[in-house]
């Protein structure tokens, strides 16, 4: 870490954030900038092509930006989506208006927002800004520069003080915040270039050095003194070293340069020695930032809504309490509105049928339709004489040209689909035309483009409820569908089987002479079915009856005053909603010409419809309001435009509130060429109730209609109020109409009954009318509620007989009967109760400058449901040349622009690359795709804000701790407040007979060998030549054994060698550092015969020297070793000059090697005088990153043996394999201790051979027959992921588990259930007993307290049972227990059975009272082989008494108890043990120290963990830690960085929704970067302490707010 600051190029331009690349210009760029202006300037002037533009712009100035490695400079704009418009100044024009979507368009509007905003101001956030890795940031934003011209000025010179504005805009984020945390205006250059220097190798751009930072973090269990941080951005510390402000321009150091000179040896002082768990310097960048998002959090919130809570361990959500102040409707009860009645004229055709076959035999010329390609010229004219023809071809064929004769593929009343391209309405229109003939029922569909697209499946479901086998197609399309190598079309994701029928006339037979089709008057069957997306994404079919088709063909007709002969322009899309009602149908019914303009040529020239008007002097264009919109933004060019020919401009989506926008920008700058205001004309419809209203052109001279300006804080609690508050949050609406002819129309509530709403309320509009759909094909119930809905008065009684349709629209009949939409029930948010519109989000975050940010306005806003309630979460496309800082602004604004306007928190804001968002077939958004990409995690964002602290105010209430009994609450017998205390023992140790060792040396049975040394004398003597150890190779073949006699013979070696060499008293400490094998047991009984005390201590890695000799140094100065015995390579590996760099090498105490040991031995073997003397020292560091050594006495020692013997049964016929490291806990007692005192044979298996030969553990265990065996979870894991596919071959191999009756699991921490099962699970083909697996459990103060082995006999008792508890009554440290798969139920499996001669006890950890069953409490442990204090080298007298010597407050209060430090229960179970009583099972949950207290609850890391790593498939491992209050979760992901913001949302949804916890901090790692100790237990306070110190190289950093 280099803490040295660069002062960047130019003043006051401040530093990159970490990992990022700074986007400032190389010195040349600006020198060589003038000298290309002229060139520039006539660059932009001069007549271009986008693909020219943006060639020779990438010549001009590529020269001067940063490459991305193996890209072509000519290449680097190329990725940008071409904007074809056809002329450069037009291209310029529109690209400096910045292409916001100007249907969300009104002035009043953004400066309501921009009035939000500059509120906002006044209280500046302070938005930590999200850290993200380079090579990520270079991915997602293809330019990341300011091109020339839009940029700011950069004058040069010295490193100034002061900004001027013009510079305002580079500042980067960091100093905005710090200047919005200080006040300041001022930024210096402190904060330089390489505020960016987390690591040398971030920005060098590898991440080589990634491994060595993690072994960094592992190793330092001290702090490095100088933690040479990053300059302080937030300015918390004064940290302005190595830079002076005259120092102008420096020169940046080499990466990694003099960081090795800076880095000091680690200081040894006395308080670090142990702890790095607290004091972490707060210097980092990362915690900073963290200072600044918990200061962002200080800030008050909205007032909290009131919260209850109920019992101890019930956690309720928050209900919503209904604001007392919030508006009530107080308006009467509406009168439901009649239209006027549908004119009876008498020639209008008894059916559309009648009508073709009529115009096509008297007309036949008469034109019908007319076509334009992409150039704007007239394609192809059909007239109703083709019409007719064509449409009678395609209904012979389809009735007798499909199957055979007697089995017809099609019959009257099946349904087709109708695959029909955008710019083909003559082969749609015959094709419908042909089935209404046939009396066949189309469904017009899109054309699926590919194979996946969106929401193409769920039509595919369509059509298969639908019993689609058909779908008619043109021959263009057909050719142009994706093909199958073998020239076949695919099945499409979801789609039924169908056989593709070309509709062109050359590919159809010719009907008979004497052929027609049955032209019938409308009735009640289905004539088509219109697809209809749901909010889900779900596909519905509406169906619609040939009667509603012509009453709607004739409510249109005199609603719109339609005449015969008529010519309309039509830019809707004509296979549904108004452009198939109005070009497709009602125009057939009246004869009508349809100039139809097709979707590619509206984007090659969007004035094209208005030419076209002007052209054919067109009375009536459909168009949406993009198309205005389109219109306006070309249309400066254009000379000969006029509109006065216009009568009816038909606006097809008026029924968004937002539409208005376009309507008065559009006549404001048309009503010059001749447009009326009156010719506009809204509309509103839905799929379900088909036209649901429409504006009446209006005679000349009548009063235009009024507006309504509704308070939007009104329309949020679902009532109409005028605003009348400052004017910012208003939305201004246009009313479509009045009620369709022939129609009824009500609004009824949009929730619940169907009762009438008052006249100031906000409700559905429903509508009865016989031109309305009639069902959703094949679903009964969801027809019944929406076609067949009866409104009810306050009364309850039934406005009318007849059922009603709902429409789906939201809004309210106002003044003189006219009807006003405010939205859509699927833009329908509803948040903490009240109701928000997704247009008007998008409406509000349109309107935040910079508005050319959001690229072509493509903003999707929905909402997900998280924690009962609903969320809104935003997505944005960004333009391809915004930065990081920009999106980063811009995201903050419009936060603060939705806040201040809709009184509604964002959950979370997401902008992805422009151009990835899922679209719809006419380019817009597919909604209900882009939320499915979202919750899966695959919308691949490139940046991300959530903010749950601010959105999420329905968590449980913080809970209060109840007072616990006190001493004076009585006591009777083993109850406290009437349950049983939590207390078992195991077996008693005294009672057993021992006959093996005794008598044989001793003349009485109860005088045991109170010390191990003498226990391997006496085996020496009588059983010289039995084999106590085999250590394995990577091969698996014996590397080397040990019988009694070889071992004791060595060891005396060895004591003769400390007293002769190392000059050492009786009681000197000795570091034995080996390699896990035979020459650490023998180095061990070495020093017991020479009255040393070993401390075992592991070896540095070769591999990682630098991180891990200073935990070995570290060990042997704490242990107050004498001297340091290993092995031959080991000692010249610790003077070697990789130690010197890690270590002081001069320091080390004497080193021995015991290679070649001296042939004599010692002249006496030494007996220790006191039993109660040290044996040996424990070393160990625990899951929070303590180095603790615990003081072993030799009573303990054979206590211990004794204990471990008695439970696994063990004598000397016995042989166990063992797979642990031999280096502390029962690891190195199993592996060194045991098998002298029982004399069974250990064969040793060290865990890191399995990472050559993963299978060499289990091959140990089937090749030499063995029933018990020891691991650690570590093994268990490498064995279950590496040889999960090879079960097979290993079977194959002979390998057989059949024997093992006992696999136990080494552990310190819960039982890992999962693991467990899937080992059991996975080797069960190998003959594994589904009950082998079984888990232990030990600490620092007692190294094993539990462990379970099953026997044959029975004699072990019960098996460990499995008890699931609910999670959320734990947080309370209550215990209660519910059935398997209940909601919030977490599974815990009994720690093992207890060992003879332990006792245990349930105590509160605060008051240190006894506890019931069931309660959680801290485990306390009295037993003999209990350690017998920590060893330290500053005597902490109160922890050691605490620890090891407690004693409970009230009870039994003369018993010494060791406190293990964890939490757990006892449960009384129903089975029984060997001696009748019944089974008491011990369950841990968790490490006290780990246990994290957030609002006032107890959660485990490991329960919040495993939520996460259930998010997503890329989550491999997970961790989380609190700082300052604050939850930070890392995550490590296994896939493409790109997928690295994905996981942000996901993993805050889960920790919400499951545990009800706000994260604050989300890091994505690489994978392998989260430590994990020996034991395979997380060290979790290491990572903290990594984080903090900004050593992780994280790919993401996101900062909740």
């Amino acid at each position: 870490m280099c803490s040295t600051n660069h002062s960047s190029l130019f003043p006051a331009s401040s530093a990159a954030p970490a990992g990022r690349r700074s986007s400032r210009l190389p010195l040349p760029f600006v020198v060589l900038c003038h000298s290309r202006v002229g060139q520039i300037q006539q660059f932009f002037l001069s007549d271009i092509t986008q693909k020219g533009y943006e060639k020779k712009r990438s010549k001009l100035i590529g020269a001067y930006f940063p490459q991305a490695p193996g890209m072509d400079p000519s290449m680097g704009q190329e990725r940008r989506t071409p904007v074809t418009p056809s002329s450069s100044s037009r291209y310029h024009r529109r690209r400096s208006s910045g292409s916001r979507d100007e249907r969300y368009r009104s002035d009043v509007h953004t400066e309501a927002v921009q009035a939000a905003l500059a509120k906002h101001k006044e209280r500046k956030m302070a938005v930590p800004m999200p850290s993200k890795r380079r090579s990520l940031v270079v991915q997602t934003s293809m330019d990341a520069y300011t091109p020339p011209g839009d940029g700011e000025e950069e004058d040069g010179g010295g490193g100034g003080g002061g900004t001027s504005s013009s510079r305002e805009g580079s500042i980067i984020m960091e100093h905005w915040i710090s200047r919005a945390i200080h006040g300041t205006s001022s930024t210096t250059t402190t904060t330089s270039s390489t505020a960016s220097s987390s690591s040398s190798s971030t920005r060098s751009g590898g991440s080589g050095a990634a491994g060595g930072r993690l072994a960094d973090v592992l190793a330092q269990h001290v702090h490095i003194s100088n933690h040479s941080a990053p300059p302080d951005v937030t300015g918390y510390t004064n940290n302005t070293a190595n830079t002076s402000a005259t120092d102008g321009i420096q020169v940046e150091r080499a990466p990694g340069a003099g960081s090795a000179a800076q880095r000091q040896t680690p200081k040894y002082g006395n308080a670090e020695l142990m702890e790095t768990g607290d004091g972490v310097p707060v210097s980092s960048r990362v915690s900073a930032k963290i200072q600044q998002l918990v200061n962002t959090l200080k800030r008050p919130k909205r007032p909290p809504l009131r919260e209850f809570f109920v019992d101890d361990f019930e956690e309720l959500l928050e209900v919503q309490q209904p604001d007392p102040n919030q508006p009530k409707a107080e308006g009467a009860q509406m009168v439901a509105m009649r239209g006027e009645q549908l004119g009876v004229v008498t020639n209008w055709p008894p059916s559309l049928e009648a009508a073709l076959q009529r115009w096509g035999t008297i007309s036949p010329k008469a034109p019908c339709l007319t076509t334009m390609d992409t150039n704007g010229k007239p394609l192809y004219v059909l007239t109703y004489g083709k019409l007719w023809s064509r449409s009678v071809k395609v209904a012979y064929n389809l009735l007798h040209k499909l199957g055979t004769k007697q089995e017809p593929l099609v019959r009257p009343g099946d349904r087709v689909a109708l695959v029909f391209p955008n710019n083909d309405p003559a082969a749609f229109m015959t094709a419908f035309y042909g089935c209404l003939l046939a009396e066949v029922v189309p469904v017009p569909i899109e054309v699926p483009l590919t194979r996946k697209d969106a929401g193409s499946q769920q039509i595919g479901f369509l059509l298969g409820s639908c019993g689609v086998t058909v779908a008619l197609t043109s021959d263009a399309c057909h050719k142009g569908l994706p093909k199958s190598p073998t020239g076949e079309i695919p099945q499409f994701k979801g789609w039924p089987k169908v056989l593709w029928f070309v509709t062109e006339s050359k590919h159809l037979s010719k009907p008979p002479r004497d052929w027609f089709p049955l032209i019938k008057d409308a009735n009640q069957d289905t004539a088509y079915i219109e697809y209809k997306t749901c909010k889900d994404g779900s596909v519905l079919g509406v169906t619609v009856m040939r009667i509603a088709m012509l009453t709607h063909c004739q409510a249109l007709t005199q609603s719109c005053s339609y005449t015969e002969a008529e010519t309309i322009v039509n830019v809707l899309d004509f296979k549904k909603d108004a452009g198939l009602w109005h070009a497709v149908l009602t125009s057939v019914m009246n004869m009508m010409h349809v100039i139809s303009i097709p979707y590619a040529l509206m984007k090659v020239n969007p004035l094209s419809w208005i030419q076209k008007v002007c052209q054919y002097k067109a009375k009536v264009a459909c168009v949406k309001s993009r198309d205005m919109h389109w219109a306006l933004v070309a249309h400066r060019d254009q000379r000969d435009v006029n509109l006065s020919a216009l009568r009816m401009l038909v606006v097809a989506d008026g029924s968004n509130p937002w539409s208005i926008s376009s309507c008065d920008a559009f006549l404001n700058v048309f009503q010059s060429k001749g447009l009326r205001p009156e010719v506009i004309c809204p509309c509103a419809s839905s799929p379900e109730a088909l036209t649901v209203a429409i504006r009446r052109p209006l005679e000349e001279g009548a009063t235009p209609p009024g507006r309504g300006v509704l308070s939007m804080q009104g329309l949020s609690h679902g009532v109409i109020r005028v605003d009348s508050e400052e004017k910012l949050s208003v939305l201004t609406l246009q009313d479509v109409g009045s009620v369709m002819p022939g129609a009824v129309m009500c609004v009824v509530k949009p929730e619940g009954v169907p009762s009438l709403c008052k006249t100031d309320e906000i409700g559905e509009l429903c509508v009865c009318s016989v031109a309305t759909g009639t069902a959703y094909y094949g679903l009964a119930g969801m027809t019944k509620n929406t076609f067949e809905v009866f409104p009810v008065s306050n009364s309850g009684a039934p406005v009318s007989e007849f059922p009603f349709t709902r429409t789906g629209l939201l809004g309210f009949i106002g003044p003189a009967g006219l009807i006003f939409v405010a939205g859509k029930m699927d833009g329908l948010m509803v948040v903490g109760g009240r109701r928000h519109n997704a247009d008007d989000i998008v409406a509000t975050a349109l309107a935040v400058e910079p508005m050319k940010f959001v690229y072509r306005g493509r903003i999707a806003v929905f909402s997900i449901t998280v924690l009962h309630d609903e969320r809104i979460v935003v997505v944005a496309e960004q333009r391809p040349d915004s930065t990081e800082e920009d999106s980063f602004q811009w995201m903050s604004r419009v936060l603060q622009a939705i806040d201040g306007i809709h009184q509604v928190g964002v959950y979370c804001l997401a902008l992805v690359p422009s151009n990835t968002l899922p679209k719809t077939p006419l380019g817009g958004i597919h909604l209900s795709e882009t939320k499915q990409l979202f919750l899966e995690g695959a919308l691949h964002p490139c940046n991300v804000l959530m903010c749950p602290h601010t959105c999420v105010t329905n968590l449980p209430k913080p809970r209060q701790k109840q007072p616990e009994i006190g001493p004076a609450s009585v006591m009777v017998g083993n109850l406290v407040s009437g349950k049983r205390i939590a207390q078992a023992s195991g077996r008693d140790l005294g009672q057993i007979e021992d006959n093996d060792q005794a008598r044989k040396v001793c003349p009485t049975a109860d005088e045991f060998f109170l010390f191990l040394s003498e226990v391997l004398q006496w085996r020496a003597q009588t059983t010289p030549d039995h084999v106590l150890y085999t250590l394995l190779n990577s091969r698996g073949t014996i590397a080397s054994s040990l019988t009694c006699v070889q071992l004791h013979k060595r060891a005396e070696k060895i004591a003769a060698m400390l007293a002769e060499r190392g000059h050492l008293q009786d009681g000197d400490h000795v570091a034995l550092v080996y390699p896990p094998g035979i020459d650490l047991i023998v180095a061990f009984y070495g020093c017991l015969y020479a009255g040393c005390v070993p401390i075992t201590v592991r070896p540095p890695h070769l591999q990682n020297i630098a991180t891990t000799l200073p935990t070995v140094k570290m060990i042997v100065e704490v242990s107050r070793s004498a001297c340091v015995m290993t092995t031959q390579l080991i000692s010249k590996l610790l003077r070697s000059k990789e130690a010197s760099a890690a270590v002081d090498v001069r320091t080390w105490p004497p080193v021995l090697d015991t290679d070649d040991l001296p042939k004599k031995k010692p002249p006496l073997l030494y007996k220790p005088s006191n039993p109660d003397t040290l044996a040996y020292l424990d070393f160990s560091v625990s899951t929070t990153g303590m180095l603790a050594g615990v003081k072993m006495s030799h009573t303990a020692t054979s206590a211990f043996c004794r204990s471990i013997k008695l439970q696994c049964e063990l004598y000397p016929s016995r042989e166990v394999a063992i797979c642990l490291d031999p280096y502390c806990g029962l690891g190195f007692v199993l592996w060194c201790l045991c098998s002298v005192y029982s004399g069974h044979q250990s064969i040793l298996i060290p865990p890191s051979e399995l990472e050559v030969n993963p299978a060499l553990w289990l091959s140990a265990v089937s090749q030499y027959k063995v029933r018990d065996t020891f691991c650690s979870y570590s093994v268990m894991e490498l064995c279950t992921k590496g040889l999960g596919l090879q079960t097979d071959s290993l079977k194959s191999r002979g390998l057989d588990l059949s024997r093992v009756r006992t696999c136990v699991v080494v552990a310190e921490e819960r039982p890992r259930i999962a693991l467990t099962q899937s080992f059991s699970k996975l080797f069960k083909d190998l003959g594994l007993h589904p009950r082998a697996v079984s888990t232990s459990f030990g600490c620092r103060v007692n190294l094993a307290i539990c462990l379970q082995v099953r026997f044959t006999d029975g004699t072990s008792g019960p098996d460990p049972t499995t008890v699931y508890v609910d999670m959320r009554a734990l947080r309370h440290d209550r215990v209660r227990l519910v059935e398997r798969g209940s909601p919030h139920s977490l599974p815990l499996m009994e720690s093992g059975k207890i060992l003879p001669g332990v006792r245990i006890i349930i105590a509160n950890p605060e008051t240190k009272g006894p506890m019931g069953e069931s309660h959680l409490g801290e485990i306390w442990v009295q037993s003999g082989h209990n350690a017998s204090g920590y060893f330290t080298v500053y005597g902490d007298e109160a922890l050691q008494s605490d620890h090891f010597n407690s004693r409970l407050s009230f009870g039994d209060t003369q018993t010494v108890w060791a406190r293990t430090g964890y939490l757990g229960f006892l449960r009384r179970t129903e089975l029984t043990d060997a001696s009748g009583e019944r089974h008491d099972a011990l369950y841990v949950v968790g490490a006290l120290e780990e246990a994290m207290e957030l609002r006032g609850m107890r959660y485990h890391p490991i329960d919040i963990e495993t939520s996460v790593i259930r998010t997503h498939k890329s989550i491999t491992e997970c961790a989380v830690f609190t700082w300052t209050n604050l939850l930070v979760v890392v995550v490590e992901l296994d896939g493409s960085e790109q997928e690295a913001l994905d996981l942000v949302p996901l993993v805050t949804n889960v920790v919400l929704e499951e545990h009800y916890l706000i994260v604050g901090v989300v890091v994505v790692v690489d994978i392998g970067v989260i430590p994990i100790n020996s034991r395979g237990e997380k060290q979790r306070m290491h990572l903290r302490d990594g984080f903090l110190a900004d050593q992780l190289d994280p790919i993401y950093v996101a900062y909740n707010m």
